[in-house]
């Protein structure tokens, strides 16, 4: 019947719907059948190429009964050994393959199948499907290339890497010498101010009770023996004799009052200074009734050998 023979097969071809390859490589094109009217039916299979969508050549062809054929052009013997159509898993799929590649081959490929079957001891072809796929083939040339762009590319990449890698380095080579720098100098000026070192000498409290400390500075010139001496020197020293107190030419020589309350000095270190000792004594005015509100002393010193 007319309704039988229309129902169409379910073709697909792979990989699709466009392939690139380079000149010279192998190709393969997958042809999948399936929703066969019967299991018992047979597949004719047959490919295809179309260099433009008015030309069409065909190539191979497997028979109902598996055998294959070349048509055309493609029954020369270099094309025999370059085509190659085979069937796989039980009739459900078949492989093409196309050896070394030339940029003649380029170009649409497709597989039309037909289910050929038995109808009143005649063979009536029962459907049909059709699938296509296009081959692109890269010349060697413009593959050699790619192939030396993209390495420049991967060179000029690690390149520039190599270049930012030397610049950190160099930025951390800088960064520790101006350190180790610095940590030099500062060690130097230490050990400067470190030779020059600053003593607070105690001296005995003078008559006024007051501490006086005096700053000295060491110095490898001067032996600590010779400062001491120095130091010695200038506190065995007696202090100046302060000035009598002006006494009239008129006034007699006056007498002597005994102390009442003999005056406790303070223990002093040295020996050979020279101390005074103060007696009041009421002015003569005063005794003959002339009233004064002035009162003198006078200092004898006494030399003790």
């Amino acid at each position: 019947p007319f309704a039988d023979v229309c129902e169409a097969l379910n073709v697909t071809v792979s990989p699709g719907p466009t392939v690139r390859y380079s000149e010279g490589d192998n190709a393969t094109l997958y042809c999948h059948i399936s929703q066969k009217r019967k299991t018992d039916n047979l597949l004719a299979v047959r490919w295809v190429f179309a260099a433009s969508p008015t030309q069409e050549y065909l190539m191979i062809k497997m028979t109902k009964f598996g055998s294959v054929q070349y048509y055309g052009n493609y029954t020369h013997h270099s094309h025999k050994q370059r085509l190659h159509l085979l069937k796989e898993n039980h009739g459900t799929m078949y492989k093409f393959l196309i050896l070394s590649l030339q940029q003649t081959d380029q170009g649409q490929y497709i597989c039309k199948v037909q289910e050929i079957g038995k109808h009143r001891n005649k063979w009536t072809a029962w459907s049909n499907g059709t699938a296509a796929t296009e081959i692109r083939v890269i010349s060697s040339k413009y593959s050699d290339d790619t192939a030396f762009k993209k390495n420049h590319e991967a060179w000029k990449f690690f390149e520039d890497l190599y270049v930012y890698a030397v610049f950190v380095c160099s930025i951390g080579i800088i960064s520790v010498l101006l350190f180790t720098l610095v940590i030099l100098c500062q060690s130097l000026l230490n050990k400067r101010r470190s030779t020059v070192k600053h003593y607070l000498v105690k001296c005995p409290q003078n008559s006024s009770g007051e501490t006086v400390t005096s700053v000295t500075s060491m110095s490898p010139l001067e032996p600590k023996k010779l400062k001491k001496k120095k130091e010695r020197e200038k506190l065995e020293q007696p202090p100046a004799i302060p000035a009598k107190a002006p006494i009239a030419n008129n006034f007699p020589k006056p007498k002597l009052l005994k102390p009442q309350r003999k005056l406790i000095l303070p223990k002093i270190a040295e020996e050979n200074l020279t101390y005074a000792e103060l007696e009041l004594m009421k002015p003569i005015q005063e005794a003959k009734g002339i009233p004064s509100t002035t009162v003198y002393a006078q200092i004898l010193f006494e030399n003790k050998m």
